[in-house]
């Protein structure tokens, strides 16, 4: 559904079946002049209820309720009616369930890590987001990996190969990792999201995927077969060792466009770093990070892939790496896997 926001308040519905935590949004969410909360649901059934009669812009709701869950819900709720859903949750591994049924983002509910203020402030930012965003239907048919065998894949020859991506990436990334043989070459990925969510997202990437996924660890080399996420709230690096291969530093360190784990600081240092050919993926994501880093990259001789404005759930750091010339190939989500392929194959 596309959403006419314009300069009106952003209309928003609160599902919880927690009163503490429902009081906690609506109040939080109240004091932002862009958002007007419309009303609030106790579980998916008043949900549903309520969303003809309030017409929402965006909805807020609690993953893990009784009767029908949050993800239960979405999987009705957004084939016919393609709402934007920010998604309130415990650290939990179904949120990439919910996410994958079409919930656009996700924010972790407070506790002895984060404070109320910080949620509420990150849930305004997503609402915000959410109500420009374009709402992704879940897929029907999921496509198998592609299996091309090493030899098609540029040999022997060094790749190494950055994807970042923001906004809806949980879901596109997937997209194109799950269409990679697991004998790609080295990959580092920067996905931003919160504190504790990724570990479960590379364990998740790793069981649907060909090739081994793992959250990145200080030190870790960069090679053929395996992808590095970036964990939250780490800055993440390339680093070229004496002997000319790739390793991760991967240390706490000053946000970078206002992200820590940024693309920009990933993007930049393969630009200054590495030596042999290498790839930038830019993938769907609100604002620009990973815009400057992916030029540097290109001005440096690599091949660089957007993905196009149609398949982005949020077109900003896509759009913005377009528009300064930083993408050599734009691609749906669906192609960037086969455009990189190809380029591999150019490479062998």
């Amino acid at each position: 559904m596309e959403q006419a926001i314009g300069n009106r308040r952003i209309r928003v519905l609160v599902v919880d079946d927690s009163m503490l935590a429902r009081k906690l949004i609506i109040d939080g969410l109240s004091a932002y002049p862009k958002i007007e909360i419309v009303g609030y649901a106790i579980n998916a059934l008043d949900a549903k209820r309520k969303l003809a009669q309030l017409n929402p812009d965006v909805m807020t709701c609690d993953v893990q309720m009784p009767g029908m869950s949050g993800i239960d819900f979405l999987k009705e709720l957004i084939p016919t009616n393609p709402l934007p859903v920010v998604l309130v949750s415990s650290l939990n591994l179904r949120v990439f369930d919910a996410l994958h049924a079409g919930a656009v983002d996700f924010v972790r509910k407070p506790d002895d890590t984060q404070s109320p203020e910080a949620f509420i402030q990150s849930l305004a930012q997503k609402v915000v987001v959410a109500a420009n965003s374009k709402v992704r239907r879940p897929r029907t048919t999921t496509d198998g990996p592609a299996v091309l065998p090493a030899s098609k894949l540029g040999g022997n020859t060094p790749v190494v190969i950055g994807l970042g991506a923001s906004t809806g990436g949980t879901e596109a990334t997937l997209e194109v990792m799950k269409r990679l043989p697991e004998d790609i070459p080295g990959m580092v990925i920067v996905q931003h999201m919160p504190v504790g969510f990724t570990q479960m997202y590379a364990e998740r990437l790793n069981r649907l995927c060909a090739m081994e996924v793992r959250e990145a660890k200080n030190g870790d080399e960069v090679k053929r077969g395996l992808a590095l996420l970036a964990p939250a709230d780490f800055q993440c690096r390339i680093q070229r060792t004496p002997a000319g291969g790739y390793i991760l530093r991967v240390a706490p360190g000053e946000k970078v466009s206002g992200h820590r784990p940024s693309v920009d600081a990933l993007f930049h240092s393969m630009a200054e770093q590495v030596r042999c050919q290498m790839v930038g993926i830019i993938m769907t994501g609100m604002g620009a990070d990973g815009a400057e880093g992916l030029l540097a990259m290109r001005r440096k001789g690599a091949f660089t892939i957007g993905q196009d404005q149609k398949s982005s759930v949020v077109y900003g750091m896509p759009g913005v790496a377009y528009k300064i010339g930083a993408v050599c190939e734009q691609a749906s989500c669906e192609n960037v896997a086969s455009v990189l392929l190809r380029y591999l194959k150019s490479k062998g």
